[in-house]
């Protein structure tokens, strides 16, 4: 026992000693080993053949997942209704194979975005010229205005994917006060993250309602902006607490010869599809039920529980920023716990079964490992003599960055 100890005491005074990447490295190592071999094959073969980092992979996996599930599925805990949309930002540099990580994870939702668009080609060839175009049906949303995306999701109301190669200038846009698509894209999506309704009333378009809102956002950052990310009310909004951080933690320098096993990405195109098949399904006119409550063990809410009080102590002793993005994990930790329920069953469609202690544990490692991930952008990009800058600290940086690029 005595041994015991000693290791486990040499073992907490070495992690103290390792620097936030190097945490965040060994948490993503536990999180990979621990998801079904659909996923990690891909990310792991994306890694050694593409050389995309690791850590990027996952994060467009999870989007994926996100995206397809929308408001078909969802859990009922601790008083309140949560469902799986989340918000990610991969920051990296330019040739780091972002816009790469998001092709690959995406391209299911692409092979049904391309059956959506011919179908409705056809419905448009045979539609009456009287009667109101046809609605398209749609997954992901690329390069739209905020009507456009509007529109797109009041046509598809369980969810759409907001897929952004780089996203700095949708940041542009939501820090300019006087940009009216900039303020209505902040509203959006802040009032979409906690899937409340939006009401939009025009005079010289059509005017619509979106009871449950549900989108979900990816896209790329060069770490060189992550300043203006946090300036002109982005920060004080709350959109920056809303956003799980994926900095560059993982890279590979050694090209090998020979592509990854067709059989990888088949599988998991297929994990995907039967996600999708639940959504399409409950989207359909003569469907009845529309949305399946994932049940939850005991055990499973025992330790959501303790987890969320444990968050809940934990922002009460935090600094401003990381004490704001705390608050935004007790929300997260339902939305990645239904994710993660997608992911370990979707290879089977066994969406009938519970949540699981196992589940809750997993959602609880990547709500900690993105939060880690927060800390590093702000260690890397806002302040290095510390992790937890003040609010005036970071603003007074930014302004004085943006004064200096005026010059």
């Amino acid at each position: 026992m005595e041994n015991i100890n000693h290791e486990t005491i040499g073992n907490e005074l070495k992690n103290l000693t390792k620097s936030n990447i190097e945490k965040a490295q060994d948490m993503l190592v536990t999180i990979i080993n621990k998801l079904p071999n659909e996923y990690r094959e891909l990310i792991e073969s994306s890694f050694k053949y593409k050389r995309i980092p690791k850590e990027y992979m996952l994060c467009s996996m999870l989007f994926t997942v996100s995206t397809s599930v929308g408001l078909t599925f969802y859990i009922e805990a601790l008083g309140y209704r949560n469902y799986a949309n989340l918000y990610f930002t991969i920051i990296g540099s330019r040739g780091d194979a972002k816009t790469e990580a998001m092709k690959i994870a995406t391209k299911p939702i692409k092979i049904i975005d391309d059956m959506f668009y011919n179908d409705h080609l056809d419905d448009l060839d045979i539609a009456n010229p009287e009667d109101d175009a046809p609605k398209r049906k749609q997954v992901l949303v690329q390069n739209a205005s905020i009507e456009a995306a509007h529109k797109i999701h009041s046509d598809n109301p369980n969810s759409i994917g907001i897929l952004i190669d780089e996203i700095f200038a949708l940041v542009e846009k939501m820090g300019n006060s006087n940009s009216r698509d900039g303020i209505a894209w902040r509203n959006f999506l802040l009032e979409g993250y906690t899937n409340g309704y939006i009401d939009i009333s025009r005079k010289t378009t059509e005017s619509f309602r979106i009871n449950e809102s549900c989108p979900t956002l990816l896209g790329g950052l060069q770490h060189q902006f992550i300043p203006k990310l946090i300036a002109n009310g982005n920060l004080e909004s709350g959109f920056i607490d809303r956003q799980l951080f994926t900095p560059k933690l993982t890279s590979n320098s050694i090209l090998h010869k020979g592509v990854s096993n067709p059989e990888i990405m088949n599988n998991y195109t297929a994990s995907i599809k039967n996600i999708l098949d639940y959504k399409i399904q409950s989207e359909k006119v003569e469907e009845d039920i529309k949305q399946f409550e994932i049940q939850v063990t005991d055990e499973a809410h025992e330790r959501l529980f303790e987890y969320t009080q444990g968050l809940i102590n934990r922002q009460a002793m935090a600094k401003p920023i990381i004490k704001e993005y705390i608050s935004k994990m007790q929300i997260s930790i339902h939305k990645l716990c239904i994710n993660v329920f997608m992911m370990l069953h979707a290879s089977k469609s066994e969406f009938k079964s519970f949540l699981t202690l196992e589940n809750v544990e997993l959602a609880i490692a990547l709500n900690e490992f993105y939060l880690m991930n927060f800390r590093i952008v702000l260690e890397e990009n806002i302040d290095h003599k510390t992790t937890e800058p003040s609010v005036e600290d970071i603003i007074k940086i930014a302004k004085k960055i943006m004064l200096h690029k005026r010059r």
